[in-house]
């Protein structure tokens, strides 16, 4: 692929966790279910997941509003949850999710390479995220090691608000000189990712496996019966399409190919 084939595709915004490393987004999971379980509430899993992309205070928070956590709290504490309590347990949270950020910050297979296919076709890469800096400062070295590092990184808490709001795509689009935005790509692994890239008017992606939304390991990925694993997919394409994805793609590197797609399309509407 040379750079003179794309002639409107101006460059991409990846998510992180669940879509370039950390497959299955598991690093955030298990500390959200701890930090409410040191307080006597059990979470399950489908509640943690679903929040996930948004920034990690306004993620806990969410999971207060969820109906059957906030009538638990309601029981053992004789109250709904309160801000205070979002604080406490953030405060709990960001230490914990510190000392296992480094174990969780492996590339996604085909991330690297899919990065490398990516700048080749001339295309810049912008990088959001509901990890604040002081996260990235952990995971962004650990990939970059790896050979993953895009050109721009914005993570929510250096904006006045992280996802859905389209802030954290704006500011890459500045730092990368990218305009306009129907002329770029958001590729994510989140219902929240969906919903950032379309408030931003760009073209967005749901990437499947690897993804939040799946929350499965790799290994359980490769082991799980081929029929079962077809529904799953379909189930999780699905809900990002129903959430408005333009696209949704099994693997990462399989943006690749869907970027020419995209570009034939802007040129179909365009009419140039």
């Amino acid at each position: 692929m040379t750079d003179q084939s794309l002639k409107y595709v101006k460059g991409v915004f990846l998510d992180w966790a669940g879509t370039v490393v950390d497959y299955g987004c598991f690093s955030p999971l298990d500390v959200f279910i701890e930090i409410f379980k040191k307080r006597g509430i059990d979470v399950t899993q489908e509640e943690a997941r679903k929040p996930m992309g948004l920034l990690k205070w306004d993620h806990i928070q969410e999971m207060c509003k969820m109906e059957r956590i906030a009538n638990l709290w309601k029981e053992k504490f004789g109250r709904l949850p309160e801000k205070k309590d979002v604080d406490s347990l953030y405060a709990d949270f960001e230490p914990m999710l510190f000392s296992i950020l480094p174990n969780y910050s492996m590339t996604i297979p085909g991330a690297v390479e899919m990065a490398k296919s990516l700048r080749a076709m001339g295309l810049k890469i912008g990088s959001t995220t509901g990890f604040t800096r002081k996260m990235m400062d952990i995971v962004a070295p650990a990939a970059e090691k790896q050979g993953y590092a895009p050109d721009s990184i914005v993570t929510a808490d250096e904006m006045p608000a992280g996802r859905p709001y389209p802030w954290m795509i704006f500011q890459n689009a500045i730092n990368l000189g990218i305009y306009p935005l129907q002329h770029a790509i958001k590729i994510g692994d989140s219902i929240s990712d969906i919903k950032e890239g379309l408030n931003a008017g760009a073209w967005t992606v749901g990437v499947i496996k690897g993804s939040n939304e799946l929350g499965m390991t790799e290994e359980e990925v490769k082991q799980c019966d081929p029929d079962v694993l077809a529904d799953k997919v379909e189930a999780v394409g699905k809900r990002f399409k129903k959430a408005g994805a333009h696209y949704v793609i099994e693997s990462i590197g399989d943006i690749v190919e869907l970027v020419p797609k995209i570009d034939l399309r802007i040129s179909q509407i365009e009419g140039k």
